[in-house]
């Protein structure tokens, strides 16, 4: 079976209006493309992930993998401590390859745990509790070492770990993944000794994936990270623009074609799995296109919803609600096991008309039951299909998406590259916590508070 990611448009360009409007993007698409490779329009100083697959180097993946090793002989468990890019890639990866079960079947390495990427005092009481009295080492991701979340959890478990396990095994077993020079951790990190790896100036946190950020905690899990490299690697040969025509070019055609639908109206894109293991890859590409492509005043909306799950909660309103909506099918060819239906000489629940049909096979038709549903529903449906679920093509999908957001920004006429709004809550917080520096705003916060 061919590696290969296959997309299908057809289905989203139902009317007239949106085809003319494709047409017309998808020229203009093959330009924002070549924008990216030759950094000619905004956001140029952060394009370091356009060529990130191909520049990884086999030493590279050797030694991250050396650090993992490392980490999966001496800890029970390793805690991964970093939000939005620095959390969600490596999560996505993992739980799509992973046993679904894993964490409630004997260990064979050390298990990968989460922290800093919520706000949760009990969340952090739990984890706590859980690793106290075990050996576990930390990931700690973090650009500046003063991100909050992050900052806070990595502040809480280091104070445990050297006082559990002592200062030099900390030290030994704390990896930072952070600036090549400065920053709070860089100066950290310096000064203990620990393990380092670099997050490069020029790749925004949301396309970091595939660099140590997501690379190492993928390693812990027992992953191939070779494969899911040589995956993203073959996707960006195919998608740059000295290899294809826009009309030839997958990143291009579903650029075009969600900003056509855009122009016509359908302002929300709901990315769809019919595979439970890719509820993450959701969650990642949520992050990767709504901070990407939501501002000034523009920008698709970008949710997620898990099927058929979601059929039995979100089914009627994406049926028959607002017809503001397109959709994105994942879907998996090939799974990599097996499980028929049996007889059952009763019958009582009237399945024996499936008897001896394997379990995907049902899902298979539940997604094309879904696909003329909507589609007789007026909900325009782009269909990605990934022919199974390898590191290899999950490494693909995900350079698919990177490489698309960057064409689709362009497209939008906005810089995809920054998320100047990301700021805004956090002045507002450092203020109401009396941070040092935001006093003035502090009493402006406090009066706005006063009159809500």
């Amino acid at each position: 079976m061919s590696n290969e990611i296959k997309l299908n448009i057809s289905n989203a360009l139902v009317s007239e209006g949106v085809r003319e409007s494709y047409q017309q993007l998808l020229e203009t698409a093959g330009a924002c493309n070549k924008a990216l490779h030759d950094g000619s329009r905004p956001g140029n100083d952060f394009l370091g992930w356009v060529s990130l697959p191909s520049s990884i180097t086999e030493e590279f993946v050797q030694d991250i993998q050396a650090t993992a090793d490392r980490l999966n002989e001496s800890c029970e468990y390793v805690i991964a401590i970093g939000i939005g890019g620095s959390y969600l890639g490596a999560k996505a990866v993992i739980d799509a390859l992973s046993d679904s079960f894993a964490q409630l079947k004997p260990a064979m390495r050390a298990r990968l745990l989460y922290a800093g990427h919520n706000i949760g005092e009990d969340y952090l009481y739990e984890l706590m509790e859980l690793v106290r009295g075990h050996k576990f080492g930390i990931i700690n991701i973090s650009k500046s070492g003063t991100t909050t979340e992050p900052a806070m959890a990595f502040r809480l478990l280091k104070q445990m770990l050297e006082e559990q396990e002592g200062v030099d095994f900390a030290r030994k077993h704390i990896v930072a993944i952070t600036d090549a020079k400065k920053g709070a951790l860089r100066n950290l990190a310096d000064k203990e000794g620990y393990t380092t790896y670099v997050i490069p100036d020029d790749v925004g946190g949301r396309f970091s994936v595939l660099t140590a950020v997501g690379l190492l905690p993928i390693a812990v899990a027992g992953l191939d990270i070779a494969e899911l490299v040589n995956g993203a690697k073959e996707m960006e040969r195919l998608t740059s623009h000295h290899t294809q025509s826009p009309e030839e070019n997958i990143a291009c055609q579903y650029a075009a074609a969600r900003n056509a639908l855009y122009l016509n109206g359908k302002k929300i894109e709901i990315l769809v799995n019919f595979h439970s293991k890719l509820h993450y890859i959701n969650e990642w590409w949520k992050q990767l296109y709504g901070e990407s492509e939501g501002k000034e005043g523009k920008g698709i909306f970008p949710t997620g919803v898990d099927f058929s799950t979601d059929l039995h909660s979100m089914g009627q309103w994406i049926q028959q609600g607002e017809r503001t909506i397109f959709e994105t099918f994942i879907s998996i060819a090939k799974p990599n096991h097996e499980v028929k239906i049996p007889m059952d000489d009763q019958n009582l629940d009237g399945l024996n008309y499936i008897a001896g049909k394997n379990v995907d096979y049902i899902n298979h038709m539940a997604e094309r039951g879904t696909l003329l549903a909507h589609l007789d529903g007026g909900v325009p449906v782009i269909h990605i299909e990934l022919p199974v679920l390898s590191e290899y093509t999950i490494g693909s999908l995900l350079y698919f998406f990177e490489k698309a957001v960057g064409i689709s920004g362009y497209l939008l006429g906005v810089n995809p590259f920054n998320q100047p709004g990301v700021e805004d809550y956090k002045r507002n917080m450092f203020a109401l916590l009396e941070k040092p520096g935001f006093e003035e705003a502090t009493e402006q916060i406090k009066n706005r508070m006063k009159q809500m």
